[in-house]
Formats: structure tokens, C-alpha cells, sequence
């Protein structure tokens, strides 16, 4: 994404200050979504870096990541995995608890959503301190799975969430 496009969907960004709670600005992508023109820029970014690098599936973060995932993993010809928060998928799975920027919470998948060797691209919409992202590589990596890259719509900088995905690699296309 260059900085003309960059510049475009940080425009299209609402800042809600004090949500969830008291010191969170919490940044908000619907409004960048609902835009025809935004979530064409977001897309067609994600699609350009990914095609052609046979990646086996997507993993997207509930809920959000379902967003992009789905739409992603449909454009480069992979699967499509959610990760959703507990007591959501049918059958047995695997899960990891995680911290997050105002609070904690867990995540899963089937047991069966990977085998050993599939190159999985983990994405979501926001990198903030990387407890969801991590608890995600954590769990393509408990079923001997291959984290390609970690993918984001926005990274909030100042929180240090790449710092704790320092071994794997990390995309995102704004910074805040």
C-alpha cells in the first residue's frame, strides 16, 4: 500500500477515545469498510502480498480477522480457518488463553483445522499488545502447522505487540 492509499484509509478511520474503556482510543474500521473504495485499497493490498506464496489456509481472529480472512483466503485459492472465542465451534478443538490491551480472554480452533506442514497466514485487523496474534501461532503450531506471516490492517506501535512476535514475520499496512 503506498502512502497516497495509506493516507486515503487513515482517513476513513473513526477514533472513538475512551472505548472500551477510560485511556483506549479505540480505532475503528468499520468506517474505513463501508467504503467501496477503502475496502478495495485494504484488499487489494492483502492480495497483492499474498498471492502466489501457497499458503494453505488463512486463520482469522474472531471477529474481525473473519473480514479479511475469508475474503483473502478466497482471492489467493486457500482455505479459510476461524479462530473463535470459546463455546463457538461445534467440534473438539484446541485452545489457548491470552492477555489483551483491557483484559483477557481465550481463543480456539478444531482440532483438525491444520495438519503437519500446512503454511497457514494468521491475520487479523488490529496488532495491539499480540496476545491474540500470539495465542493464534500458538495454536497453528500445536498442530505442527507453519505460521507463513502474521497480517494486520492497523498496528498501534506504541503497545509493543510485534516485540512478542519477534520470530515470526509481521505485515501490516498502517501504523498508528
Amino acid at each position: 500500500m503506498n502512502q497516497v492509499e495509506q493516507d486515503q484509509i487513515k482517513s476513513l478511520i473513526r477514533s472513538i477515545p475512551d472505548f472500551p474503556e477510560a485511556g483506549v482510543v479505540f480505532r475503528d474500521i468499520t468506517t474505513a469498510l463501508k467504503d467501496a473504495e477503502g475496502l478495495r485499497i485494504i484488499m487489494d493490498d492483502f492480495v497483492e502480498r499474498y498471492k502466489d506464496k501457497h499458503i494453505d489456509y488463512v486463520l482469522g481472529a474472531d471477529a474481525r480477522g473473519f473480514i479479511f480472512g475469508a475474503a483473502l483466503a478466497y482471492a489467493i485459492g486457500a482455505g479459510f480457518v476461524p479462530a473463535r472465542k470459546p463455546g463457538k465451534l461445534p467440534a473438539e478443538t484446541v485452545s489457548v488463553s491470552y492477555d489483551l490491551e483491557y483484559g483477557s480472554n481465550s481463543i480456539e480452533v478444531h482440532k483438525d483445522a491444520f495438519t503437519k506442514g500446512d503454511n497457514v497466514l494468521v491475520i487479523d485487523d488490529l496488532l495491539a499488545t499480540g496476545g491474540t496474534a500470539k495465542a493464534m501461532t500458538e495454536l497453528v503450531e500445536a498442530l505442527g502447522a507453519h505460521v507463513y506471516e502474521l497480517a494486520f490492517m492497523i498496528e498501534l506501535a506504541d503497545l509493543g505487540g510485534r516485540d512478542i512476535l519477534k520470530e515470526y514475520d509481521v505485515y501490516s499496512q498502517l501504523k498508528y
